[in-house]
């Protein structure tokens, strides 16, 4: 992998890695439209390091927080009904799906799972579940002419069974053209959580399994066509690009419908069918050569 190519994959993972529309996929068909290899499972979960890195710096006064109430309900009982303790319990047992499931299917994401016309497929079908779930989500806000807004839920309102709702979604994430973001944003959407609350327990339940990944393919980094060196460049990039994205993600959602993004995740699947069936794209294009 050159330093060139390594910059372009590390922007294109930190400008999508927070938005519903899939960096794992997003990486692959750069690497295929583009004629270089598939970076591959490793250096997508590595480079995934750099966008939780900028979480971790945005969401520091609610991490903190959270880790502090957590650590303290350990000791002290009185500490068990509170909301910031509660939720680093609820952030532990929704990572544990993400956790099994991907393990389990280790071999089916670096390899079946990256076929093109699998990628096409679930950009378009989450994608209409991510509309479906926003609509609902807006004719609650709204109301009716004969009917008042619906309240819907806040992360107070977060319990164990909707915990591990999210993280069942977050796993389907294994599969690129999901979105992590996008996934776990439909689910809480659908159970009836705000856009602001799906979308700030969702960057949080990502940390724990992000970094658990990147580590775990550390072994694996600067094997193949994919040497160290770009590998981190990559990684700072993502960083860097990820930090502005969140920001920017956060203050759209308080006000912005998710259409935009359902529009373009069916058109960029329906875009990847007709490339592939008219042979333009194989649908492992670059995977021999990785």
């Amino acid at each position: 992998m050159s330093w060139f190519e390594s910059f372009v994959l590390g922007l294109v993972q930190g400008l999508t890695e927070f938005l519903p529309i899939s960096s794992s996929a997003h990486l692959r068909l750069t690497a295929a439209f583009a004629g270089w290899h598939d970076p591959g499972a490793a250096f997508t979960a590595i480079t995934q390091i750099g966008t939780e890195a900028a979480v971790l710096i945005y969401f520091r006064k609610d991490i903190v927080r959270i880790i502090s109430a957590w650590s303290r309900s350990l000791v002290d009982r009185s500490m068990r009904g509170d909301h910031d303790a509660q939720m680093g319990w609820l952030v532990i047992v929704g990572s544990i799906p993400i956790g099994v499931l991907g393990v389990t299917l280790k071999d089916q994401i670096e390899g079946p799972f990256r076929d093109l016309r699998l990628i096409a497929t679930t950009l378009i079908v989450m994608g209409i579940v991510l509309g479906i779930a926003d609509r609902l989500a807006a004719r609650d806000e709204a109301g009716g002419r004969h009917r008042a807004g619906k309240e819907r839920k806040t992360l107070r309102d977060l319990g164990v069974k909707d915990g591990l709702i999210f993280g069942f979604c977050q796993a389907m994430a294994l599969i690129p053209g999901v979105s992590r973001s996008g996934a776990t944003i439909s689910g809480g959407l659908l159970m009836g959580y705000t856009r602001e609350a799906a979308a700030r327990y969702s960057f949080l339940l990502a940390i724990p399994a992000v970094l658990a990944s990147g580590v775990f393919e550390l072994k694996d980094a600067g094997e193949g066509h994919v040497s160290w060196g770009p590998t981190i460049f990559a990684t700072i990039i993502a960083f860097g690009v990820g930090y502005a994205v969140i920001a920017w993600f956060m203050k759209f959602i308080t006000t912005k419908s998710f259409m935009p993004f359902v529009i373009y995740r069916v058109a960029l699947g329906i875009l990847l069918f007709v490339l592939v069936g008219m042979g333009v794209l194989s649908p492992h294009a670059g995977e021999s050569a990785g």
